[in-house]
């Protein structure tokens, strides 16, 4: 598991979006280049559809192979399929109905009213079983063994006022899972109550996680997570990939880092 987060501070939200919207680019396109295909976990909210909006305006978008990426999503609103509010219609709207994405690699997360009714739990089980399916034998020394989600390349995450990432609250049950992938959410202090959302087990097996957070109202909490904070209090602390954790700030979002945690801008 990687070490130091590495914390890089734009001057704006704008910028912030566009520099991580660059990023992204690179990464898929090195990771194409590897290995012949990229694996990507989106993000909703607002930090997260700014990228996704950035990334759609920028013209660098053309050097990706959007044929060979796999989507998934780190957490979601679990509410009736083309509801604005859930994460994966609002990434449709930023960006994924402008690129020519192979649908057989786009795996939104379950909604409601669908196969799993109202079962927010086998919704999430049924999300579980379909990493594992993708994640294919975790190595040649154990053939019959498979990893529980795929190695993916870049995991996004924007982080909330209170600390959390994806739908997972301090001090909630799903930040405690050790052993499940996906676990449903239940009485989410923020609407709607029910959510399914990755775990920390699952998030920290990508190679890379990049953290997401603009404006003054996310200064507590990063500076809470990078400064130590227990991850049961403070989930955005316990979010690690296993090369790099890379969080991308804008000045507001940086502003009450310790200096000796604060990179020059």
């Amino acid at each position: 598991m990687t070490g130091t987060p590495q914390v890089v501070v734009l001057g704006g939200t704008g910028l912030m979006a566009q520099a991580a919207a660059a990023r992204l680019i690179t990464a898929i396109v090195d990771a194409q280049a590897a290995r012949g295909s990229a694996s990507v976990v989106l993000t909703g909210g607002r930090n997260g559809n700014a990228l996704l909006r950035a990334l759609a305006a920028s013209p660098a978008r053309d050097a990706v192979d959007w044929t060979r990426l796999d989507l998934w999503w780190g957490d979601e609103r679990f509410l009736p399929e083309g509801d604005p509010d859930r994460n994966y219609v609002q990434a449709r709207a930023e960006l994924l109905d402008q690129v020519p994405l192979d649908p057989a690699r786009v795996h939104p997360m379950p909604y409601s009213g669908g196969p799993w009714g109202d079962d927010v739990d086998a919704a999430a089980a049924a999300y579980a079983a379909e990493l594992a399916a993708a994640a294919g034998p975790a190595g040649p020394a154990s053939p019959a063994s498979h990893s529980p989600v795929p190695a993916f390349d870049v995991l996004l995450l924007g982080v909330g006022p209170d600390t959390h990432v994806a739908s997972l609250f301090p001090e909630h049950p799903g930040v405690r899972e050790t052993e499940l992938t996906v676990v449903g959410v239940h009485g989410a202090p923020k609407p709607p109550p029910l959510r399914t959302s990755m775990t920390l087990p699952a998030i920290r097996a990508a190679r890379e996680v990049w953290l997401l957070a603009a404006g003054e109202d996310k200064a507590g909490a990063v500076a809470r997570a990078l400064s130590g904070a227990d991850g049961l209090q403070a989930p955005a602390a316990g979010a690690r990939g296993r090369s790099r954790t890379l969080w991308l700030l804008d000045r507001a979002a940086a502003s009450d880092l310790p200096a000796a945690l604060r990179p020059p801008v």
